[in-house]
């Protein structure tokens, strides 16, 4: 098979596929016949094949897969135009927390945002398939090490953890996980967080995501940089309290 056959194959699975292909799974198309440096050729003359238009290939955690820009996301969504899902302060900050931390555990995130982290909020994400537990920490009670999943690398259109935005001096890792979500139009669906809040949580506004996704090998889910702890003034400073 020549190398515009390969393509075209290759092009009509990325198409057709309901998730990210991974390279193993592409090189199947041709029963191996292709090898791994002639298929990632081909990915990147389709990569420049689709340049200018409305959709792209892009590598995720999982895999390849074609998306529509970021920029239509304005003309998609009067198809079907959605509220942006909403999660609390407390829900973001967690997950922040636990993106740039990682691996932590709730006594780590507890640490850093002064507050009690609630099962609810845990459960919240781990439904959601963003964060899992990847081990047990060697201390009293042996807690759980918590880090986020290569569905929440996907979800946020992610090949690594490398590429989550640095922090800028004094920036808090949920102002910068939010932009991503926003720059990449990302579904961060999931379920809205509890009106059963504390004073201080439901004082704080909920933060919404955009509500179309735009859509793609396998990241490292540990070594991120390290984020900037919480202004001692603000909610380090505040005692502990339950969340959400």
């Amino acid at each position: 098979m020549n190398t515009q056959d390969a393509k075209r194959v290759l092009e009509t699975a990325l198409i057709c596929a309901q998730q990210p292909l991974t390279l193993r799974e592409m090189r199947s198309l041709f029963v191996d016949a292709v090898g791994p440096d002639t298929l990632r050729m081909v990915l990147d003359e389709l990569s420049r094949d689709w340049e200018g238009r409305g959709v792209e290939l892009v590598a995720v955690a999982s895999g390849w897969r074609f998306q529509s820009r970021p920029e239509m996301r304005e003309f998609l969504d009067r198809m079907h135009p959605e509220k942006p899902q909403r999660y609390s302060r407390a829900v973001m900050e967690t997950l922040a927390i636990i993106a740039y931390r990682q691996p932590v555990t709730r006594g780590d995130i507890e640490d850093i945002r002064g507050v009690v982290v609630s099962t609810q909020i845990v459960k919240q994400l781990e439904d959601r398939a963003w964060i899992d537990v990847i081990g047990h920490r060697e201390a009293p009670g042996r807690p759980a090490l918590y880090a986020t999943t290569q569905q929440f690398l996907d979800d946020l259109g992610l090949n690594s953890l490398e590429q989550l935005p640095e922090l800028d001096a004094g920036q808090l890792p949920t102002a910068a996980l939010a932009e991503v979500a926003g720059l990449q139009g990302q579904l961060l669906e999931g379920e809205p967080a509890s009106e059963d809040v504390s004073e201080k949580e439901s004082a704080e506004p909920a933060v919404d995501l955009p509500a179309e996704p735009s859509s793609a090998p396998i990241g490292n889910d540990i070594g991120a940089s390290v984020p900037a702890l919480p202004d001692p003034q603000t909610d380090a400073a505040e005692p502990v309290q339950p969340d959400a």
